[in-house]
């Protein structure tokens, strides 16, 4: 197995990257939903603790990613697919990218603007509250992780349709 993407396949690092991400967004995003449910106790500390920490360790996976794909070509898809699937895939992946970004900064932000401090694995950061200013990024959270989980739903489905309308093995590629 190639360490680097080929033409038709991803390499092991793409491969690693992918799966990291895809594992830890597995426990990410139910682990939001049941945080949303807590009442505030040491549980709810507890929680949100993991939560903080998982979304800063995806958002620098996901960081290394982006800056690994910057020197490393993607595989390109078969010739079966039509441009407009090509664009949609393209499209999809760098949403799916602003996505995680969005969800990370602005759950940061909330955690700023509501009086925490934030450790951020290199730094703390601590500012002043405004909990106006912390519900609009808390807001921006909700919907960027809806977005999220549609964006995810597409990819999925996506492969799933290759898979059984065009013959095609993407799965196979990732594993």
């Amino acid at each position: 197995m190639n360490l680097l993407n080929t033409v038709k396949d991803y390499g092991l690092i793409s491969k690693i990257f992918h799966w990291i991400t895809a594992a830890a967004l597995f426990i990410q995003i139910p682990l939001g939903f049941y945080l949303v449910d807590l009442d505030f106790g040491e549980k709810r500390i507890t929680i949100e603790s993991i939560h903080v920490v998982l979304g800063l360790a995806i958002f620098y996976v996901v960081l290394g990613r982006l800056i690994f794909k910057l020197f490393n070509s993607t595989p390109k898809l078969g010739n079966s697919i039509f441009p407009g699937q090509r664009l949609i895939a393209k499209l999809n992946h760098i949403f799916l990218y602003l996505a995680v970004f969005a969800i990370t900064i602005s759950g940061a932000f909330k955690k700023l603007f509501n009086g925490e401090r934030l450790d951020l694995f290199f730094f703390e950061l601590e500012i002043k509250d405004n909990f106006d200013l912390a519900e609009i990024f808390y807001e921006i959270h909700i919907l960027s992780n809806y977005t999220l989980i549609a964006l995810i739903s597409l990819h999925i489905v996506a492969v799933i349709i290759h898979k059984l309308l065009f013959k095609e093995n993407l799965l196979k590629r990732i594993l």
